[in-house]
C-alpha cells in the first residue's frame, strides 16, 4: 500500500469538527437560481486547445461518429516552471445529459494549474444516447490515458486524482470504488494500465442512486427508467467503498435543493468505517452547481480548503 492511502490529512474527529463548524456558520443564503453558464451535450469550452480522443478508432457501444460519440481529454498542462507532477482528471456535471464544461471543467482546469497540477478534462458519454457503463469507461479510459502518456506530460503517474461535479461527482465516486489494476496481457499500452485514481475530489456529488437522496434525473439518464435492482446497487458509490477507495475531500452545501447534502455524508461515512482518509465540507447556504463560486464570498472557500488537503497528502510537493 502506497504512502498516499495510508497518510491521513486529517484526524477523523478534526474532519468532523470541520464539517460541523462549517454547517452551522452563519451565512447569508443564496438563491437556487440557474447558473449562467454555458451547459451543453458537448464539451465547448475548450477552444482549440490540446485534445486526445480516449480511442484511437469508435469507443466500446458508439452508436455514431458525432462529438457527442468520441469521448475525448482537452489537456491543461501546469506550468513548467510550477509542476508537482500531480494531475487531475476532471468530470464536469449536468446529470448525465448535458456538460458544465465551463465552470467545472475549464475554470476548474485553469484553477488546477495555478496549483501546479495539470487537469485534463473529459468530455464523456452522455444520457439518453449512452447509458451505463459508456460513462464510466470513459473516465476510466481518461485515468489510463494520463497514467499511460505520464512521461509525455510531465506527471507522476502515481499521483493522478479524479475530480467531479454533481453528476461528474457520481461519476469520480463510481471511477474511485471500480477500478482495476489493468490487463498484462493487451495489446493497447493504455489498457496495461490501472484505472485506480491515486485521490478525489466529490463537489456537490450525486452518490446514492438506491435512496431518497438520489438526484432522479442523473438516474434516470444513467440507468435508464427502470433499471435493474442489482444495477443501482452496483453504482451507488456509498455502498461501493472498500479500504482501497483512494483518500477523498468533499464539499457540499447544507440546503442544495438539486442533490442533497446527504449524499456527501452517506459518501463520508462510508470511507470513514472502511478506514479510507477523508475530509468533508459542509456549508450552510449556497445553490447547486456553483462550480469554484468566485462570486460568493463564503463558498469560494471551498477550492483554498481542497488545495490544504492535496497539500496535505504531498501532492503539491515538486
Amino acid at each position: 500500500m502506497s504512502t498516499l492511502e495510508t497518510n491521513s490529512f486529517r484526524d477523523t474527529a478534526i474532519v468532523a469538527a470541520l464539517a460541523t463548524l462549517a454547517l452551522l456558520s452563519p451565512t447569508a443564503s443564496i438563491a437556487q437560481e440557474t447558473p449562467r453558464y454555458e451547459i451543453t451535450n458537448v464539451d465547448t469550452a475548450h477552444g482549440d486547445r490540446e485534445s486526445h480522443l480516449l480511442w484511437n478508432g469508435s469507443a466500446p457501444g458508439a452508436v455514431g461518429s458525432e462529438p457527442a460519440d468520441q469521448p475525448k481529454i482537452t489537456v491543461y498542462r501546469a506550468p513548467v516552471e510550477t509542476a508537482s507532477g500531480a494531475a487531475v482528471v476532471v468530470c464536469p456535471g449536468g446529470g448525465y445529459r448535458v456538460v458544465a464544461a465551463d465552470h467545472e471543467g475549464k475554470q476548474v482546469a485553469e484553477w488546477l494549474n495555478s496549483l501546479g497540477v495539470s487537469a485534463f478534462v473529459v468530455q464523456y458519454r452522455l444520457g439518453p444516447r449512452y447509458q451505463h457503463p459508456a460513462p464510466l469507461q470513459d473516465a476510466q479510459r481518461a485515468i489510463r490515458t494520463v497514467r499511460a502518456r505520464a512521461e509525455e506530460w510531465g506527471v507522476d503517474p502515481t499521483r493522478i486524482g479524479i475530480l467531479g461535479f454533481s453528476a461528474g461527482g457520481h461519476l469520480a465516486a463510481s471511477a474511485a470504488t471500480h477500478f482495476d489494476t489493468g490487463d498484462p496481457e493487451s495489446g493497447d499500452p493504455v489498457e496495461r494500465t490501472s484505472s485506480r485514481p491515486d485521490f478525489a475530489v466529490l463537489c456537490y456529488p450525486v452518490i446514492s442512486l438506491s435512496t431518497v437522496a438520489t438526484h432522479s434525473g442523473s438516474r434516470r439518464h444513467l440507468l435508464g427508467q427502470d433499471p435493474d435492482p442489482v444495477l443501482v446497487w452496483k453504482m451507488s458509490s456509498e455502498l461501493q467503498v472498500t479500504p482501497r477507495t483512494p483518500p477523498t475531500f468533499l464539499f457540499h452545501t447544507d440546503d442544495d435543493a438539486a442533490v442533497p447534502v446527504m449524499n456527501s455524508i452517506l459518501f463520508f461515512e462510508a470511507l470513514k468505517k472502511a478506514g479510507v482518509p477523508a475530509e468533508m465540507h459542509v456549508f450552510a447556504h449556497g445553490r447547486h452547481g456553483v462550480g469554484l463560486a468566485p462570486e460568493d464570498p463564503v463558498l469560494s472557500q471551498w477550492p483554498g480548503l481542497c488545495a490544504q488537503w492535496m497539500e496535505g497528502l504531498g501532492l503539491l510537493d515538486r
